[in-house]
């Protein structure tokens, strides 16, 4: 049994050298990154027993990723296929004033053709916690049908489940996305969504606070995490609204920044705490997330514990 259960896609990051442009490498740096087995990495660098649930393809790469997953401490829950390929995405950093670039390379991934049969069903009702994103489910309409059967597997079970609205426009347009989150939502526990997708994936106007009411009071959500950027995040739960700002960070990679916000925000309620403790752990584990090369947060306990009685304002001495 795992503590926590993750369902999505997971690819191969190729990334130039700080510094160059895509049109003119000749090496790429190779990193493992998918939303949801992010958010497992995370939760397991910080005491969580996590597994992550997929389909690859039977080839080395499909195992890389694997690779990646079980030595970050992830139990993979793979469904292998003989068709298919890995999905790419290369990542261009680019300073100001030239800004930063993803190109998305994912057709012909397998978990495009995912149906619950594919799914660890069993592990999902074990689970204490069911996790996934918008991303899954914008790949496929199958796949989207295959999300919504998870939910309601996990919702059935007695699971909490919890679920990142995580917009992507490359993948989707915002009335496609609301149309198939809106049928997804009511079995969902814990909602994470940043502010902008709120407004401008689901539609709703007002404030941070009024959307986490709104939602609340359409979808009926034990709780609603709402980040804000720069300005941090806010939670409602049980009626009560918490705040967090954010902690400074010298950013060597803002990929999946996000996910290790969710990662901190769960293991932290997962081990009993209270709302308002687990936004600064997610807000912790986000900053520490930010100082590391690649996808996923590679930080411990004692670093995001520190980070938070700390209040981030000075360096932490080792």
């Amino acid at each position: 049994m795992s503590e926590l259960v993750t369902f999505g896609e997971t690819m191969l990051r190729l990334t130039p050298p700080r510094g160059h442009r895509l049109s003119r490498v000749d090496r790429l740096d190779v990193h493992v990154g998918g939303a949801e087995s992010n958010v497992a990495v995370g939760a397991a660098n910080l005491g969580v027993d996590a597994a992550w649930a997929s389909l690859l393809p039977a080839t080395d790469l499909g195992e890389r990723i694997a690779y990646a997953l079980r030595g970050e401490g992830v139990e993979p829950l793979v469904t292998w296929t003989e068709m298919g390929r890995v999905g790419t995405y290369y990542f261009e950093r680019g300073g100001m004033p030239r800004g930063r670039d993803v190109i998305y390379d994912r057709e012909g991934a397998p978990i495009r053709d995912a149906t619950p049969a594919d799914a660890p069903l069993d592990r999902v009702r074990d689970a204490e916690v069911f996790f996934t994103t918008g991303i899954t489910p914008a790949l496929s309409e199958k796949v989207a049908e295959t999300t919504g059967t998870l939910l309601e597997t996990a919702r059935d079970a007695g699971v909490r489940t919890a679920f990142d609205v995580n917009y992507r426009e490359k993948l989707w347009s915002p009335a496609a996305a609301r149309t198939t989150l809106t049928n997804l939502l009511p079995s969902v526990d814990v909602l994470f969504v940043a502010e902008r997708d709120a407004r401008e994936v689901l539609a709703l106007d007002g404030d941070a606070e009024r959307m986490a009411r709104d939602l609340t009071a359409e979808y009926g959500f034990e709780t609603v995490v709402v980040t804000l950027g720069e300005e941090g995040a806010l939670a409602l739960h049980d009626g009560s609204v918490t705040r967090q700002e954010t902690f400074p960070a010298d950013t060597v990679d803002p990929l999946g920044s996000g996910d290790a916000f969710a990662s901190g925000f769960l293991a932290e309620r997962m081990d009993g705490a209270p709302v308002e403790d687990a936004l600064a752990y997610g807000a912790a584990t986000a900053a520490l997330k930010r100082t590391v090369e690649g996808d996923m947060a590679r930080v411990s306990p004692d670093e995001v514990r520190a980070l938070v009685e700390d209040g981030g304002k000075t360096d932490i001495e080792r």
